[in-house]
């Protein structure tokens, strides 16, 4: 009589038959407390994946912000500084209002369990300047699991972009699903990629909720204006709360 067959191979052969399934609007564990914002700049935290444009954002943040808020930016890269070098570079602050954190592992370490590197940045420049009003911390380019810690960032801005496919935003996760604020970058290629811009809104819209979304291009808008009013609301907001 032949041997009855393994249930987990019914399931779905070699023993992984199980489903495992994971709730996309939760982030891991925060392990720090928020940080009073009573004496301090706002810090609102720029994360993404790679080639999102969150350094171009920040750049265009930079240029058109600085005559209306007093801020300086952290950026993390994993081994090298080339995200700070760029800001520099093209002057869009001067080189002392730009920090680079060089990271040495994943960026989400870096912004979410191991925030010492990102604090220290954003202390020095506070104790730089003692007048700021804003630090934008940008993350080193990840996935769509990174997040803020709220010990390190006040606010947070996820950034996606077309060239991904329309498929992003319904993919969820808690960058997409839990950030203060989406933005779909890069529209002006849509038509190149083959993305849909009504569906990229539509399912961000249907997981985010009452949370906001911002559809941009640089290319059409080089000062981010709608991001910028956003920012500048935030800031408003909380340094009112003092």
């Amino acid at each position: 009589m032949p041997p009855e067959p393994d249930r987990h191979d019914q399931q779905g052969g070699h023993g992984h038959g199980h489903v495992i399934s994971f709730d996309p609007t939760v982030a891991d564990h925060d392990h720090h407390a928020p940080v009073p914002t009573g004496g301090r700049a706002v810090r609102i935290g720029i994360g993404g994946p790679v080639g999102s444009g969150k350094t171009a954002l920040v750049a265009a943040l930079a240029r058109s912000l600085a005559g209306r808020v007093r801020l300086a930016v952290v950026t993390n890269d994993i081994y090298t500084t080339e995200d700070a070098d760029f800001l520099r570079r093209n002057a869009v602050l001067p080189p002392e209002r730009v920090e680079a954190v060089q990271t040495g592992c994943c960026p989400h370490t870096a912004i979410r369990d191991d925030i010492t590197a990102n604090l220290d940045a954003v202390e020095l420049l506070e104790e730089r300047f003692g007048d700021l009003d804003l630090v934008l911390v940008e993350s080193g380019g990840d996935n769509l699991t990174a997040v803020f810690s709220r010990g390190l960032v006040d606010r947070q801005i996820f950034v996606v972009d077309v060239a991904g496919g329309d498929k992003v935003p319904r993919k969820g996760g808690p960058g997409v699903t839990t950030a203060d604020l989406l933005v779909i970058n890069k529209t002006d290629l849509a038509p190149l990629v083959g993305a849909d811009l009504g569906v990229m809104t539509g399912d961000a819209a249907r997981i985010r909720g009452e949370l906001p979304v911002i559809a941009q291009s640089l290319v059409e808008d080089p000062g981010a204006a709608q991001v910028g009013a956003w920012v500048c609301e935030q800031v408003a907001a909380l340094r009112a709360t003092v």
